[in-house]
């Protein structure tokens, strides 16, 4: 077992981090098992979040090995309908707004199954993925031609890549910056690697709906950092980078999305945008600069267990059956924390073919496609990949006119 306990904050090395919460000790979110392993013992980590008061950037205590967690992976971009649409309109904004072609490099650093990069790939532009997972860079390669490296991403990387003459014209780094254990060594590599007039496009969950939505599931250990803008402005400068725009975007229950540029290009030098400075602005008034905002989180968690627990053993008194729709990370994450399994759950159901077949950690619910509901007709289904929930009722509205109702855990318990 290879862990790091954190002693300082991830990004300015500032000691003292003030405790949020404490989930226990949870397994890895992605560690899915085969039959054979059912009856083998599950190695399990500490999951505790804190806050720092010096830069503000809320993380988690532990670091598993990167290799460990990425190595391998069970997640596809493409197999969610929104990411892969969220994608293509991304890209159709860069192929005009930075004109790009066929002398233009895009590099996507966390690049999956090259979901994104292949809308570059389709007008010309040069594009190159860097992608830890093996057997999903593999994907990228075979199934839609992304030239794809399978290496972690940091200074050492982009030194390399530019030593070879590449240097690109845009870097995309969508939902990886939370999974980064070096964050300085990251963002300077994409300093390193971005061509001087170079655009860097970076997404991640934005801390405060977490806080404010109660979505504590995005809580594992993939996940070592959630952010601020002002936790953002403040890594990016250390690297001579600015946070040129901002905007929030609703995706995965809420994000930031940052357009960064080098600090001396001539001309966005200092100059960031009014949306940028009104949302530090924000963030200042809110309390996100201080612990205080932190402190109720645990108790509405509590409440979410409380309301869920209770529905569910209704259901069940009633003789309900209760299936699940989403081998997710952050189903993991609620399943383990709140205690629910194959006492109260049948099965669970998930669009990704490599994680059917499959049990989720701990809890060893069997992972069946989608098409398991109609076959059976569970009388509810717990959605645990509520960030897609407008996309899988959609999917499953054949199932909800046969009568199967679906329950949503977050931000609120709710029927619909």
């Amino acid at each position: 077992m290879s862990t790091l306990k954190l002693l300082a904050c991830r990004s300015c090395g500032a000691p003292g981090l003030v405790p949020i919460i404490n989930l226990g000790s949870t397994p890895l979110a992605n560690a899915f098992l085969t039959s054979e392993q059912l009856t083998q013992p599950e190695e399990t980590y500490p999951l505790q979040l804190v806050f720092c008061q010096r830069c503000t950037l809320v993380q988690i205590t532990e670091t598993v090995s990167p290799k460990k967690l990425f190595r391998e992976y069970f997640y596809l971009s493409s197999a969610s309908s929104t990411l892969l649409r969220h994608a293509q309109e991304l890209a159709e904004h860069f192929i005009a707004e930075c004109q790009l072609n066929r002398s233009s490099l895009v590099v996507e650093i966390g690049s999956n199954d090259g979901y994104l990069l292949q809308y570059y790939k389709r007008v010309g532009a040069q594009v190159l993925g860097v992608e830890p997972a093996i057997n999903i860079a593999r994907i990228a390669q075979e199934q839609r031609g992304i030239q794809s490296m399978p290496e972690f991403f940091g200074e050492a990387l982009a030194r390399q890549l530019r030593a070879e003459g590449r240097q690109a014209d845009l870097i995309h780094a969508h939902n990886v910056l939370a999974h980064v254990p070096d964050l300085n060594g990251f963002v300077a590599g994409i300093e390193l690697l971005l061509k001087d007039s170079g655009v860097v496009v970076v997404e991640v969950p934005y801390v405060r709906d977490m806080i404010e939505r109660c979505e504590f599931d995005t809580i594992y250990h993939e996940h070592l950092c959630y952010f601020s803008l002002t936790a953002l402005d403040r890594l990016f400068r250390r690297h001579k980078l600015i946070v040129e725009d901002v905007e929030r975007i609703d995706i995965h229950g809420g994000s930031l999305r940052i357009f960064a540029r080098k600090d001396d290009w001539k001309i966005c030098g200092d100059q960031q945008s009014s949306a940028v400075l009104c949302l530090l602005e924000e963030e200042a008034a809110w309390g996100g600069e201080s612990e205080g905002f932190y402190f109720g989180f645990g108790a509405k968690v509590e409440k979410l267990h409380t309301d869920l627990l209770t529905l569910l053993r209704e259901l069940k008194s009633q003789g309900k059956r209760i299936a699940v729709y989403g081998a997710s990370a952050k189903g993991s994450t609620l399943l383990n924390y709140f205690g629910i399994g194959r006492e109260t759950l049948d099965f669970v159901v998930d669009r990704s073919t490599i994680k059917q077949g499959l049990y989720t950690p701990r809890t060893h619910l069997p992972i069946h496609a989608p098409e398991k509901l109609l076959e059976t007709m569970p009388d509810y289904v717990l959605l645990l990949t509520w960030n897609f929930e407008e996309e899988i009722l959609a999917q499953q509205a054949e199932y909800r006119k046969r009568g199967g109702r679906f329950i949503v855990p977050i931000p609120e318990v709710r029927l619909v």
